[in-house]
């Protein structure tokens, strides 16, 4: 289980806290969901096993468990923003009816809708994602608020375990330069598929 605490109201990076999680990839498969969170991942450079999820708010936990399913050897980690998660809570009761131990949920938390106006999601009115999580019976949800904890969970990220992991990260509310990465589905899909040694069909 990763470590996490509620004890502190440091807020971390996003960029250094994506950079780190994605340092040591390997043959990890990385899901983004709209917004900061796919030009975070961009940020740290494009990758054939990437997939951005462009436009389908609420659809990225549940892309990632679909990979994770079809792919169980390999670690699949989930890019998402809180306000994408809160679009799609039902994926969290889903996840849990299979738990895969290769999937990891990242929650960049920084409370607001970035993508809209940066007005403030139900996280900054009490909602607490990783309680939901574990509601949902992903007993691995915790709540990361320093770098120690990240590096923790990088490992556990990029290895196979037993059940899937949650990890809300309070994440500071700037903005960062935007980071365009790769928009055309159909090219991300057949290349994904390439990597992982699939036909593009």
């Amino acid at each position: 289980m990763i470590a996490g605490t509620h004890a502190s109201n440091a807020l971390l990076d996003r960029r250094e806290v994506v950079s780190r999680l994605l340092v040591d990839r390997n043959d990890a498969l990385v899901v983004t969901s709209l917004g900061s969170a796919t030009y975070d991942v961009a940020n740290v450079g494009d990758h054939d096993r990437n997939f951005y999820l462009w436009g389908a708010m609420g659809g990225a936990a549940v892309l990632g468990l679909g990979l994770a399913l079809a792919q169980p050897d390999v670690p699949v980690i989930v890019f998402v923003g809180d306000g994408e998660l809160l679009m799609g809570l039902g994926s969290l009761a889903t996840i849990a009816q299979q738990r895969p131990g290769n999937l990891t949920v990242v929650v960049l938390d920084n409370e607001l809708y970035g993508e809209t106006g940066a007005q403030k999601t139900h996280v900054a009115y009490g909602t607490d994602l990783a309680a939901v999580a574990r509601g949902c019976g992903i007993d691995d949800s915790v709540t990361l608020t320093t770098m120690a904890e990240v590096e923790t969970l990088a490992l556990r990220a990029h290895s196979v375990r037993t059940e899937t992991a949650v990890a809300v990260i309070k994440i500071d509310g700037g903005d960062a330069p935007r980071v365009i990465p790769l928009r055309d589905g159909a090219v991300n899909r057949g290349r994904l598929r390439l990597a992982l040694g699939l036909s593009i069909d």
